[in-house]
């Protein structure tokens, strides 16, 4: 029998190989981590196609993608501007839609191979169409990275102004397994006071992403 109520501090994860190991697996976990009311974070879509993906959603219920890296797949990118997508496919509206947050790991997705290069990665085109985006490290030992230096990094090379820095940081608050009540006590008494500040002090422009 199900547990009364949400487990509103407690979440399982699903990690490692992709390939040959589909989140469908473990299907029959994941419906009583459901029915239990745990929040579900599953790695999909780094190592193993756009698939992961969908499965990840529909069968197991996650909620939110770890890496996502793939799902550019679903995406039809303009051969003039590789920075424009002409079409979306019916996963990636999807996501978008439900505001299904992708965590992105650029160090880490280097690392593994799962991108030639950070200024490959589509980070960039998943922040510019306003899929929920959030920076993070994967593997902080392997990787050789902290949060400071995913920000820093995504900076350079992505041209990020305060402001995106600043939507990054809503984005991952937006979408942390705490009640609802706590994460708007962060949002408007720690990250939106500190970033007011940052603004005043730096004068810093709108976003070049979009």
């Amino acid at each position: 029998m199900s547990s009364v109520g949400p487990k509103r501090n407690q979440a399982v994860a699903l990690a490692g190989e992709e390939g040959g190991y589909p989140p469908k697996k473990h299907v029959d976990a994941f419906h009583y981590i459901q029915r239990e009311n745990f929040n579900i974070t599953i790695h999909a879509g780094e190592a193993f196609g756009k698939e992961s993906i969908w499965q990840a959603i529909q069968w197991c219920g996650a909620h939110r993608i770890g890496h996502a890296t793939r799902l550019i797949e679903d995406l039809t990118i303009s051969d003039d501007d590789p920075t424009q997508v002409v079409k979306m496919g019916y996963l990636s509206q999807y996501v978008l839609d439900k505001r299904i947050p992708l965590e992105i790991c650029l160090t880490s997705n280097v690392d593994t191979g799962a991108v030639k290069s950070i200024e490959e990665h589509p980070f960039g085109i998943f922040f510019r169409y306003k899929f929920r985006v959030t920076l993070n490290t994967d593997d902080r030992l392997m990787s050789n990275t902290t949060m400071t230096k995913e920000f820093k990094l995504a900076q350079d090379v992505f041209k990020l102004t305060l402001h995106d820095m600043e939507k990054l940081t809503l984005n991952s608050m937006k979408s942390a397994f705490v009640p609802y009540k706590k994460r708007l006590e962060i949002i408007y008494k720690v990250i939106k006071p500190g970033y007011k500040k940052a603004h005043v002090v730096h004068k810093t422009p709108k976003s070049k992403l979009g």
